[in-house]
This record gives C-alpha cells, structure tokens and sequence, in this order.
C-alpha cells in the first residue's frame, strides 16, 4: 500500500505518482496542514461527525498524518483512477476513498492558491499573476488538444473536429513560465474546430510589459502589445 514514507526515497516514483519532486511536495506540506486545519479545526472526524476525542486520539487510520492526506489526493487528481482502484492503493474501501476525495480537495485547492500554483483563469488578470513579478515574463503559449468521443451529431462532429490534429477533440489554451515550467494561464475549454489565433484573441489576456512569448504558427498573426513575439517560420515546400 502506498504511502509517504515508503515512496519518499523512489524520487521517479514519487514523481510518476504524484506530478511533484519530494522536495516540491515538502514545500507544498506546510500549506496543506494549515488549509486542512484551517477547514476542520480538528473538531470532526473524516465523516464530518463531532469528534468525541481529543485528535489524534483512537485507532490510527491509513492516512493517519498530512503526507500521508496529500499524497492520496495528489496521485488521485494525477492518475485519476476507478475510487475503488485508488482505494486498494491505500487500504480503504470505495466510501472511504469517496469521503476522503471529497474533503480533500478542497483542501488542495486552498493550499496550491496560498502557494500561487493554480492557474489563472482569467485572461485579463494575467500579467498581474505573482510568478511573472518574482521570476521575470518569458513565456510559452500553446494550444493543447484533449482526444474526446466521436459525437453522434453531425454539426458536434463538425464542431469538435481539428483540421491540426485530424481528430475530434476538446482544446485549452495554456501559458507556461519558460523557466520555471509552471502553468500561468488555463482558458475555458473549446470545440476542437476553433483556431488557435481565434482562442487567444478572444481570451484578451494580458502580458507585462516587456515580456516574451514563444507561440507556434497555429498563433500567426498574434501579436499583444508591448510584448517581443518568438514565432517559427512554416518550411516552404520545396519545389520539385
């Protein structure tokens, strides 16, 4: 069964599990004890019941500290399994598993907005984002494609189809530090159809004066103000 201590010492394990290095997750700890205790002040059980005894008291159960609460809700939101799969991994049934997801993330959300690890949502609130203050505006924009089910109507066929991917699929515009590889900005998710350019001049983000941007050709003809564009060039095709 997984847990902190046993995988702590697997650094590319612990990494494939959980999306952080062990010295990021140590760093992300302190703020996840204070959103969990700031959430349950130690006065309820994990099922929300008053608590009879002092905490910590009883029978310790399987995710008896706070490493062990974070790396349950960290390698669920990465791997995303069956609640009853990721349960056999940490000694708990499917109710238990359920229990434990539905408090625990709201937790992780509160702690990775204290540490400023949530992606803005906002385009327009994204050259105030905290990150590009302390560690500079060199950035990398992109189109990210997400394979989804052939719908059964023909003009949601037509609207999730991408002409870049030769697929049906959902899209997200994402804009990531070039640094520090940490997601600034997430959009709002769009039909596959929709064109890279159209998506970022409808989300009107904003950028720091100064800042760089790398974009592909999916992004020609997207230039913010203020801002020095790296875009590559489309190979002509040579002639025969």
């Amino acid at each position: 069964m997984l847990n902190y201590a046993e995988l702590k010492p697997k650094g590319k394990e612990f990494q494939a599990a959980t999306s952080l290095k062990v010295e990021e997750f140590e760093a992300l700890v302190p703020a996840f004890k204070k959103a969990y205790e700031e959430a349950y002040v130690n006065t309820t059980t994990a099922e929300g019941e008053v608590r009879r005894r002092k905490a910590g008291g009883g029978v310790k159960g399987r995710l008896a500290n706070i490493e062990d609460k974070l790396l349950f809700i960290l390698v669920y939101v990465k791997t995303y399994p069956l609640q009853t799969m990721h349960g056999l991994q940490f000694g708990l049934s499917q109710p238990q598993t359920n229990e434990w997801i539905q408090r625990l993330l709201p937790v992780l959300r509160e702690a990775m907005q204290a540490k400023g690890m949530v992606p803005e949502r906002d385009g327009g609130q994204v050259a105030a984002h905290a990150t590009l203050n302390i560690e500079g505006a060199d950035l990398l924009l992109d189109g990210l494609e997400r394979p989804r089910q052939r719908p059964k109507d023909a003009q949601q066929q037509t609207a999730c189809y991408s002409g870049k991917s030769k697929s049906h699929c959902d899209k997200n515009l994402v804009i990531v530090h070039e640094h520090t590889q940490q997601v600034i900005y997430l959009s709002s998710t769009m039909p596959g159809h929709v064109h890279d350019k159209k998506m970022a001049d409808d989300a009107h983000i904003t950028y720091p004066d100064e800042a760089t941007l790398t974009q592909d050709t999916g992004f020609q003809g997207y230039q913010p103000a203020n801002v020095l564009v790296y875009q590559p060039q489309k190979n002509s095709k040579a002639s025969l």
